[in-house]
């Protein structure tokens, strides 16, 4: 077992926890000179009732998608991370970061917010985080944002 991580796999998805479990990474990737790997999950199972009435969400998702990771990404480097991916994804957000993704990039470290965009679907089905602890086959760290602390 190693004490320090070489690949760490962030999950972003505009929120405010989201953007904490980001800043957090940096830190923990420039201490253990890292590579820091960014990723965003467009979450598809909602499209089906509204692609039927908004063709254009798909699109619009994914230009978030890049904007987002692509602010994070100039940030991280200028924090004074070397090694930077980004990937957007699409599908179950829960089933892909602590499984295919986190295998895609050799993750050792998971790390992501508390809480992320999605109230009703963590009302309903449990949240994302919860299930990456579950699932995952890394350390996982979840962060709080400061008002929970």
């Amino acid at each position: 077992m190693t004490l320090s991580y070489n690949h760490i796999l962030v999950a972003v998805d505009g929120s405010k926890e989201a953007a904490w479990a980001f800043k957090k990474s940096i830190g923990v990737a420039k201490r253990n000179d890292a590579t820091l790997n960014l990723v965003n999950v467009i979450d598809t199972r909602s499209f089906a009732a509204i692609e039927a009435y908004d063709r254009s969400i798909a699109d619009r998702a994914q230009s978030f998608a890049e904007e987002l990771l692509g602010n994070y990404k100039k940030e991280a480097e200028a924090a004074g991370v070397t090694k930077v991916n980004v990937f957007v994804d699409y599908g179950s957000p829960k089933t892909l970061i602590a499984r295919e993704v986190a295998a895609k990039v050799e993750a050792d470290l998971i790390i992501c917010g508390a809480t992320g965009l999605s109230t009703v679907e963590r009302f309903l089905i449990g949240s994302v985080s919860g299930h990456i602890v579950r699932a995952a086959k890394c350390d996982v760290l979840v962060v709080r944002t400061e008002e929970h602390e």
